[in-house]
């Protein structure tokens, strides 16, 4: 903290206790305050009265067990926490509220000392209104010695019509315990049900069933504030301890009676104390001092997040003066944003809310706010406040995976091990006579010769293999067929055929490792994918990609030849593709453009494929990453599917859907699978459709170097599409050779696939019929025009063309190194 600003802080402390009048005003409609240990009211030191659980005429409270009170005045802790209740069994609190919709709950935990229970080790279970907030909680778990606040955001509504209903259940031969409990309704306004997905797509709908854990509350630049300093009671912490490199930031305050909350901005929204202090770029006045303030908030992997920012522009003395860049996980979240430009004045509270996916393998949230590429302006970026709250998942938790149960206690009772032990016995003899029977019967008859084969699965071996004689244990010789899952290839002809994998073979470097040519001892040319150990994609990835492909043959699907997993190595070995991913036939390299018919003749190729996954197959697959890097080309321009590392088996006749976390890239992801997390083969349709414009214009799927409008090239596209004016956008070295019919079937195609529900986007089928007649209008119009850049021909476009390549980035999945490119200097407080 600068010393400048050490004055500022001294009376803000002197102050607190004066501005805490100012925010008591705020009157909920609902508000049970419970001191769950206390026989009496206690007042807290912020001014509210917590009033005592048992005998409360206002809460309903039930238990089929002894509930015992313990309570310690000399633990130097708020009052609220110095007691505690006590139940050996499931306790139930029933809150009857005036107010339908969301309510703050709030559940104050610390283990009392009792010389009868040791509330330390208690482990048990929350539920509310249907919600896991905690499966087999501990206080032991947590390390820490101070008392822990949980808040939540509950949902009051719906089939429980007025009421929260809050059950504490202990796990077997264990305890519960609660110190106090704050049941508040939430003002209207406070959360929205409209927010931005990251990455940028449409606007995404927070379903009201949804509950929040707050996981962050962070005042920028500021002190920590308590429920003395917010009307909703909440507490602000300190940033410094986020920030990845102090340096970097500096901060600035102002007076907080000088915050101004424009027309219909709520002041429940956030106290002025946090809009009148903020983190800046330290010596943003140097010029060229280009590098963001970054910070990191660890999470909960599988998660969806919510995070609120909070801006207020402290630091101009003029309007439309300071202009930045936001960045969430990587991932533009707001390009040159001006601050003055939402709110009109300065001083002026706004803040923004966007929903991130915190995917499996990533444990963290990376927020930054950095200077734009524009000239002629002062660099500089600031940030207030953060909130960072994670959403309940499908099963309607908080905690992992585990769905609501109150009555789940947890771990089987003693009774039930009992008969387990007897019941695995009985079944131990029985499988042992039959076992003695079987074999008895197999000496008894002749023997039949048998080929032997390989299991349908090899797990990693953990022994090291005999690569001399390319034959390893645990392996097979590389002439011997697998079932059904493609030749077993033995590490040392791996070795021969990429020469040691010679880096000069390296065609491909994705999330799952390098790819390298190479050629097997047949003269076969290959493709080699290398697992890289410390990729975050591993085993189920590589098991998924050789059972999709073992059972998929088609034209338009990359074959697998086969796989190898000696020496815990996890390596896969496709035919060759010698024009390799249709992305570099579109941009970022020196090859020549492609023509419209090559474009319309690949995007077909690739059509089949997925119309054959989807419909073809046994079992309908959804491919879940389609993107132009998983589309090869061989040195004729045929195009194959490719990388079936994500893909899954598709709903079952009497299914809509298959319920799954969301997977795939950025910039191809489904809205409807992303909100949902229910996947459908439409949401292969609707990846293909950004495929298509991509094709159309050749550019990146998403470039944050573009103005905002332009990043998302579907957004982009779709603006210009429903104008009627495609031509617009379409690749400069079309232009003049693309007849209008045709560009005009594949418009509307493409704008079919992007529709914003699955329900409204075509099957495979139909696009791959559309395709084809835009080809046919192609080719008709070349067969009939000697010239064809003539009036039937899209003329010049009046748009500059798209510069720059962007960046690939990609969810659990592969990524290109162009994303390096882009966000590799964020972290770099020197410049970027």
């Amino acid at each position: 903290m600068g010393n400048q600003n050490g004055w500022f802080f001294t009376c803000l402390f002197c102050a607190l206790s004066v501005q805490s009048v100012v925010y008591s005003s705020f009157n909920p409609v609902d508000s049970f305050l419970l001191s769950c240990g206390e026989s009496k009211s206690i007042e807290l030191d912020d001014g509210r009265v917590f009033e005592p659980a048992i005998g409360n005429s206002k809460v309903g409270l039930s238990s089929n067990s002894h509930i015992v009170v313990v309570s310690n005045t000399e633990l130097g802790v708020s009052n609220i926490y110095t007691s505690a209740q006590i139940s050996t069994g499931n306790t139930v609190y029933t809150f009857s509220t005036r107010q339908i919709g969301r309510h703050w709950l709030r559940l104050h935990f610390y283990p009392v000392e009792n010389s009868q229970y040791n509330l330390k080790s208690a482990v048990f279970s929350v539920v509310a209104n249907g919600i896991t907030l905690l499966h087999g909680f501990s206080f032991s778990k947590l390390r820490r010695n101070n008392p822990l606040l949980k808040e939540y955001v509950v949902e009051v509504g719906g089939s429980r019509s007025r009421k929260l209903v809050l059950t504490l259940s202990p796990w077997n031969g264990s305890i519960a315990f609660i110190n106090g409990i704050e049941v508040v309704s939430v003002p209207s306004g406070i959360f929205t049900s409209s927010v931005v997905p990251i990455p940028s797509a449409s606007a995404f709908e927070i379903p009201t069933h949804v509950a929040f854990e707050t996981v962050y509350r962070v005042n920028m630049g500021g002190p920590v504030l308590t429920p003395k300093n917010d009307t909703l009671w909440r507490i602000w912490e300190s940033d410094q301890p986020f920030l990845v490199n102090a340096v970097s930031a500096r901060n600035v305050s102002v007076d907080p009676g000088s915050i101004k909350y424009p027309a219909g901005e709520s002041v429940d929204i956030g106290p002025n104390w946090v809009y009148a202090t903020a983190q800046e770029m330290a010596d943003a006045n140097v010029n060229d001092q280009k590098f963001n303030i970054s910070w990191v908030f660890h999470v909960e992997q599988g998660f969806t997040y919510f995070v609120r920012m909070h801006f207020c522009d402290i630091v101009s003395i003029a309007l439309d003066t300071l202009v930045f860049n936001v960045y969430i996980n990587n991932q533009s979240a707001l390009e040159s944003f001006d601050i003055s430009s939402k709110t009109m004045a300065l001083s002026a509270a706004y803040f923004i809310d966007f929903v991130v996916n915190v995917s499996m393998g990533s444990y963290q949230i990376l927020v930054q706010v950095g200077p734009p590429n524009l000239r002629n302006s002062q660099p500089n970026a600031i940030l207030n406040g953060l909130e960072i709250m994670k959403l309940s998942n499908p099963s309607d938790s908080l905690d992992g995976k585990f769905a609501a149960n109150p009555f789940d206690s947890g771990p089987p009772k003693r009774e039930k091990h009992v008969m387990l032990i007897i019941f695995s016995c009985l079944g131990s003899f029985a499988l042992l006579a039959l076992i003695s029977a079987a074999i008895l019967l197999y000496f008894c008859h002749p023997k039949k010769t048998k080929q032997r084969r390989p299991p349908a699965w090899l797990p990693l071996p953990t022994h090291i293999g005999n690569t001399e004689t390319k034959v390893s244990t645990g392996s097979y010789a590389s002439t011997t067929p697998s079932l059904n899952l493609g030749r077993i290839l033995p590490f040392s002809e791996i070795l021969e055929a990429t020469n040691n994998f010679d880096e000069s073979l390296v065609i491909g470097v994705g999330g799952f490792g390098k790819v390298y040519k190479g050629m097997l001892e047949n003269g076969v040319v290959v493709a080699v994918k290398r697992g890289n150990p410390s990729s975050h994609q591993g085993l189920v990835e590589f098991k998924t990609e050789i059972e999709m492909l073992s059972k998929l043959r088609h034209r338009h699907l990359v074959s697998l030849i086969g796989y190898c997993e000696e020496l815990n190595e996890m390596i896969l070995v496709y035919e060759f593709m010698a024009g390799g991913p249709l992305r570099k036939h579109l941009y970022g390299s020196d090859l020549p453009p492609l023509t419209w018919k090559q474009r319309l003749e690949i995007c077909i190729g690739a059509a089949k494929g997925l119309h054959y996954l989807h419909t073809g197959a046994a079992d309908s697959i959804i491919h879940r990453d389609v993107k132009t890097t998983n589309i090869l080309v061989d040195e004729y321009l045929n195009a194959k599917v490719a990388d079936f590392g994500l893909s899954k088996l598709g709903p079952t006749l009497d299914q809509t859907h298959v319920s799954t976390a969301v997977k795939g890239s950025f910039g191809y992801l489904d809205p409807d699978y992303f909100r949902r997390q229910q996947l459908t083969e439409k949401s292969d349709v609707y990846s293909f459709g950004v495929v298509l414009m991509e094709v159309l214009c050749a550019r990146p799927a998403i470039n944050p170097a573009l103005p905002r409008e332009q990043v998302n090239v579907a957004e982009w596209a779709m603006h210009w599409q429903r104008q009627g004016k495609l031509g617009q956008i379409l690749d400069p070295h079309l232009v003049g050779f693309v007849n209008v019919n045709s560009l005009r079937k594949f418009g509307e195609t493409a704008e079919k696939c992007l529709a914003e529900y699955g329900n409204e986007r075509p099957a495979m089928g139909d696009v791959l019929w559309n395709l084809e007649y835009a080809l046919q209008l192609q080719e008709a119009s070349i067969e009939t025009v000697e010239d064809e850049n003539s009036a039937n021909c899209i003329p010049v476009p009046h748009v500059m063309p798209v510069d720059g390549y962007g960046v690939d980035i990609v969810s659990d999945h592969e990524s290109d190194a162009t994303s390096t490119g882009v966000f590799s200097q964020l972290m770099n407080p020197k410049g970027r």
